[in-house]
């Protein structure tokens, strides 16, 4: 068994680390529902997770999953950009999940892209409590999100290291663009 788990894995693996029962947590890219019910999992009955995406398919996909867990009553599912999380989650939140790039099995030319992204980003971590963290997987190959990790490697660059540690792992030796792996954590409220 590897010891070096790829970027999806340890996402899962940090936030694991720190979401405990009853938190509130956001998974800003919904996607095929993964993230929301893993975190779902995690925060329990007395937790809740919100979750948003702007495509129909991805909330589809996400409502069943979270139907067939039985986990409706703590998940609220939004069809909305990440960007705008700040409208609708208004308590503090102990982490938020961010995976990148298009729909698995969508469409490519619907992505995530940079700036909305970094808004996105720049918004959790004002929602989150201090040791709460965000946890970003970065998929850049293929036809797409090139500009965007460009963009976010950038902003994260940036990021005030006094009151956040920005991590950033990634295999060097592999090839076709391996996910890069992101983790911000939050170490005092202002």
């Amino acid at each position: 068994m590897s010891v070096l788990k790829n970027s999806l894995a340890m996402s899962h693996e940090m936030v694991s680390k720190v979401v405990l029962p009853g938190d509130v947590v956001i998974d800003a890219t919904a996607g095929n529902g993964n993230d929301t019910v893993f975190l779902a999992s995690l925060v329990g009955e007395g937790g809740r997770v919100y979750s948003f995406d702007i495509q129909d398919q991805a909330i589809s996909n996400t409502y069943k999953k979270v139907v067939e867990r039985n986990y409706q009553d703590r998940v609220k599912i939004i069809k909305d950009g990440h960007q705008n999380l700040d409208l609708y989650v208004k308590e503090k939140v102990k982490a938020v999940m961010f995976n990148l790039g298009y729909l698995p099995g969508g469409y490519h030319s619907i992505a995530t892209r940079g700036e909305t992204t970094a808004e996105a980003v720049g918004k959790a971590m004002e929602l989150l409590v201090v040791n709460g963290i965000i946890s970003i997987v970065v998929y850049y190959g293929g036809d797409s999100g090139f500009e965007e990790k460009d963009y976010l490697m950038k902003f994260f660059s940036g990021i005030d290291s006094k009151q956040f540690s920005v991590a950033k792992t990634e295999f060097v030796n592999q090839a076709n663009c391996p996910p890069i792996f992101v983790c911000i954590e939050k170490l005092f409220e202002k």
